[in-house]
């Protein structure tokens, strides 16, 4: 009996000092910005890693898309903290290059989610195809225009890697693929906010009063083109093709006042994005690049059980919310 209290015993020491360990380990979670559904979604699926590694996720980021400036100053606070990794989603693929090298130069690894980053300095990056997210919206809003109409493509934000590679994926498989489409206007930025895309969009919409589609190429752009469409009295008649989930755009598309929307799962890129880090932490080997899956949203699939999984994840559970 005393052998065996004394295995327990030293198995329980065991046991405690690596959940110790573990509780020492910070990992910070910074996404674009905090005002949008999306990123508590990142959020959540950061926590879950988390909770289920037990380490501790800090989780700090600009409040506004464009705030660059700001987010490097939240990395390099970061880097004097002496965080033990960062998992990052850059809102500019060039000015956040230097705050990542300095991280790499004092052994902090980083691992970019969401959005890409130019140069090397980063352990792995984890994000959707965002390339073909724009091919797949091309296609789909070719397919219910019949082939034929003419299209306006809406820009976000000019730096910003995710919706560029989207932007032109668009474009590229438009003039590929779709001899029977016009594009209207492709060069037109709203910037970092909805009611930004609503002013675009309702210039966009003055300019080109009989366009037939409309590609948006995130959250902010969709639902300010929504609300311009909606505000002339074209919403359901333009078909509205974006990108990202929110209530919002969930009445949008039960409505039919947005056709469709290509969704992320940022619950799935925080989850990632988390347990990379810590695995790079303990000396292994991982993928330079993971790719995340995606699905088209109508108002025909939206209550399916498997689209509701990547739509609605359970954020309260892990953010400590109330539902």
């Amino acid at each position: 009996m005393s052998k065996l209290f004394m295995l327990l015993f030293a198995s329980a020491v065991i046991l405690l000092s690596s959940c110790s360990q573990y509780d020492q380990v910070e990992i910070a979670l910074i996404p674009k910005g905090t005002d949008i559904m999306y990123w508590k979604g990142l959020h959540a699926g950061g926590e879950k890693a988390a909770q289920e590694l037990g380490l501790k996720l800090i989780w700090q980021g600009p409040q506004k898309e464009s705030d660059r400036e700001q987010q490097i100053n939240i990395v390099q606070n970061f880097i004097s903290r002496g965080v033990d990794a960062i998992v990052l989603a850059p809102l500019d693929e060039v000015a956040l290059m230097r705050p990542v090298a300095t991280a790499k130069r004092r052994n902090i690894p980083v691992v970019i989610v969401d959005s890409g980053l130019k140069g090397s300095d980063y352990a792995s990056y984890i994000a959707t195809d965002n390339f073909a997210t724009g091919e797949l919206a091309a296609q789909k809003l070719t397919e219910m225009l019949g082939g034929r109409g003419d299209v306006i493509l809406v820009r976000f934000l000019e730096g910003s890697n995710s919706t560029g590679l989207r932007e032109e994926g668009f474009i590229t498989w438009m003039r590929e693929n779709a001899s029977g489409i016009t594009i209207l206007s492709s060069d037109q930025h709203t910037g970092a906010t909805m009611e930004l895309a609503l002013q675009t969009g309702q210039n966009l919409l003055n300019k080109f009063p009989t366009v037939d589609g409309i590609f948006c190429p995130n959250e902010a752009t969709t639902f300010g083109l929504l609300r311009a469409l909606q505000t002339v009295g074209k919403a359901g008649k333009v078909k509205l093709v974006g990108f990202d989930y929110t209530d919002p755009i969930e009445e949008g598309l039960r409505s039919r006042d947005i056709a469709g929307v290509v969704v992320q799962d940022p619950f799935r890129m925080g989850y990632d994005g988390v347990k990379t880090a810590f695995a790079v932490l303990q000396g292994k080997s991982v993928d330079p690049i993971i790719q995340t899956e995606v699905i088209f949203v109508t108002a025909e699939n939206i209550d399916d059980p498997a689209v509701v999984a990547v739509t609605k994840p359970d954020v309260a559970t892990w953010l400590g919310e109330t539902p």
